[in-house]
């Protein structure tokens, strides 16, 4: 990571850029709320706030205490009113290569109509959605229509098993469900309502699903709890007020992954999150009235909640929205859609890539990309090669790399340059955005000299932070606001420069990065323990070219079961089914006992060694037996 070139902002970027002084910096840090409450102004707003920061509950903070709004009238109404009510707002590619435009007006149509659905199926305020959709426009639509209702939703990412689904569905006490007969993946049927069906075993607070009709696929069909979208969108009315939110209010709940094994569900309130996300979507992406922008993640991760759907269409944006894989059916589906669309702005993560590296510039040559003004990159850290080339090959060396840095918890980007005034550093996050600050610590909480390494905290509150862990306060002050007096632990660490350049440097904590995706360790190691054969497991993340780390398992065998490649594809297969298929294994290693220390805690550097092949198995020893492959 130890990259030395700069590239300093082209004549053209700056020319055009919305913010293009640095003065913005030094402003934001005199008055910070002042500069939120100037963003929060950008906003409509039924009532204004009474004060921008209510810190008398610290660290449960208030941004912009008395106000109300609404999030779906922010991203829909207002721009009704403006030359936008015919402005593309979604252009829909699903995999197969159905297209579907929504204008602003006919997005705000399809939503008004499904915020009457749900309330014809008993939904009010303050009542939680589950949302378990592939990558198509019902599932924005859904979560505006919550928003316009107020009802929080929580969106449970499409590749996650029936397990998953279960606990977080449990979790929330979600009184419904939207999911969809399937949704496509690479040529696939993920199996959505199959999998909804055997998580609802388990939850009782569910009282009926809202069915999506999407791939053609035969479901089981249950009378009485189950509904067709489609039949009760043909019959709901075409307008729906608003309810007023207050600023604090639940806009959704989104869960990841912990160290303590169980999912946290993370709560965003309204004002403060459309806040801090529309302002980032202008400054960070210097967006333009003209832009169309593709933000790849999916909506199910916190990327997609924010630089898919509420940023964007807060800002009038038109967003792109695919459903598929970027090798589907070849490995040009990505360059084919930014031709296809004229997409200005590519948003997406190094996984992805570090794929484009692997399959060659070959695929890029058939395309024209000259629509191409920015690129982003945002899930994990990116090293300086896949930086340079996705400037250089994908960016024809003219676009901005902006390399982003935030959270789940975050709810918003906060650190990142901006396009018109930040040198760039392949490697590097740059610095804070405006009205953020942030710090390296050691493990007292004393700043690290610049050129130096450890923690990364955030030393003051910003808008789209989270209000708590939903239903856990007190582990929300002790994970985030107990380690560091008067800091957030953002749980990743860091290194900065001379410059005052931050280059993050991963988790600190028992977290998997995969693909920019966040695994519990002790999620998977439960999942691999409710085998009949598994006696123990141990997960650690090893290297990955691809996807930056991967899942390895250390596996130990109840007497009478012997390791074998049959059975370490029917662990895999077991993990998928109870997680989802970014926790599948890559590796699972046999030992007949793990490595521990004398405490009884296990090596886990030992097993990472291992995995990454610095040091050989001991074939005979309690550290390893056998690799069986990927």
């Amino acid at each position: 990571m130890n990259e030395r070139q700069t590239f300093q902002p082209s004549p053209e970027t700056c020319s055009g850029a919305g913010v293009n002084d640095k003065a913005i910096y030094r402003e934001a840090a005199a008055d910070r709320e002042t500069f939120w409450a100037g963003q929060a102004g950008q906003l409509d707003w039924f009532k204004p706030w009474e004060q921008v920061l209510d810190e008398s509950n610290a660290p449960f903070y208030r941004w912009f205490a008395g106000g109300k709004l609404n999030a779906a009238y922010n991203c829909l109404d207002r721009h009704l009113k403006t030359e936008r009510k015919t402005k593309a707002a979604l252009i829909f590619e699903g995999e197969p290569g159905d297209q579907r435009v929504l204008t602003y007006q006919e997005l705000y149509r399809e939503v008004t109509k499904c915020a009457n659905v749900l309330k014809s199926m008993g939904v009010r305020r303050g009542d939680r959605v589950a949302v378990y959709l592939p990558m198509i426009p019902e599932l924005p639509v859904v979560m505006l229509a919550c928003a316009r209702i107020g009802a929080p939703h929580s969106v449970v990412f499409s590749g996650f098993g029936p397990g998953s689904l279960c606990d977080r569905i449990n979790d929330c006490r979600a009184k419904l469900v939207v999911t969809a007969d399937g949704g496509w993946r690479r040529g696939r049927i993920t199996p959505l309502k199959d999998n909804c069906d055997e998580a609802l075993a388990g939850c009782p607070s569910v009282e009926k699903v809202l069915l999506v009709r999407r791939t053609g696929k035969e479901v089981n069909f249950t009378a009485g709890r189950d509904y067709w979208y489609h039949d009760l969108m043909d019959g709901a009315p075409a307008a729906c007020p608003c309810e007023q939110m207050d600023a604090g209010d639940d806009l959704f709940i989104l869960y990841t992954s912990g160290p303590a094994g169980k999912p946290k569900g993370i709560v965003h309130s309204t004002g403060g999150y459309l806040t801090g996300v529309a302002a980032t979507h202008r400054m960070v992406f210097d967006l333009r009235d003209d832009d169309v922008f593709w933000c790849t993640a999916d909506i199910g991760w916190i990327t997609g909640h924010s630089y898919a759907v509420y940023g964007p269409l807060a800002n009038g944006c038109t967003s792109v929205l695919y459903e598929g894989g970027p090798d589907w059916p070849q490995p040009d589906r990505f360059w084919a859609l930014i031709e296809k669309y004229g997409v200005n702005i590519l948003y997406t993560v190094p996984t992805a890539i570090r794929s484009f590296m692997k399959w060659g510039t070959a695929w890029l040559e058939n395309y024209d990309l000259s629509s191409l003004r920015l690129l982003g990159s945002v899930g994990e850290p990116i090293n300086p090669e896949t930086w340079l080339w996705y400037h250089q090959h994908v960016g024809g060396g003219r676009c901005p790399v902006v390399d982003t840095w935030w959270q789940t918890e975050t709810g918003m980007i906060l650190i990142a340059p901006l396009p018109g005034v930040t040198p760039l550093k392949p490697g590097s996050v740059t610095v804070p955005v405006p009205g953020v600050e942030a710090a390296v610590v050691d493990n007292a909480g004393n700043p690290v000299p610049p050129c130096g390494g450890g923690y990364l905290v955030l030393k003051t509150p910003w808008p789209a932070m989270l209000s708590t862990i939903y239903g856990d306060p007190d582990r929300y002050v002790a994970q985030y606001w107990s380690r560091f007096e008067n800091a957030y632990f953002t749980g990743d660490g860091a290194r900065w420069d001379e410059d005052g350049y931050f280059q993050v440097m991963g988790r600190v904590d028992d977290i998997i990065n995969v693909g920019g995706h966040r695994l519990s360790t002790v999620e998977i190691e439960s999942a691999l323990a409710e085998h009949r054969t598994v006696a123990e497991a141990a997960v650690i993340g090893k290297s990955h070219k691809l996807k930056g780390q991967a899942v390895s398992a250390f596996v130990t065998l109840k007497e009478g079961f012997t390791g074998s490649p049959e059975l370490a594809a029917e662990l895999k297969t077991h993990v998928t089914r109870k997680i989802g298929a970014l926790a599948r294994p890559e590796d699972i290693f046999f030992t007949p006992e793990m490595p521990r220390t004398r405490s009884g805690k296990i090596m886990r550097r030992l097993l990472w060694e291992m995995a990454e092949g610095r040091v050989e198995a001991d074939l005979d020893g309690p550290v390893a037996a056998a690799r069986h492959g990927i």
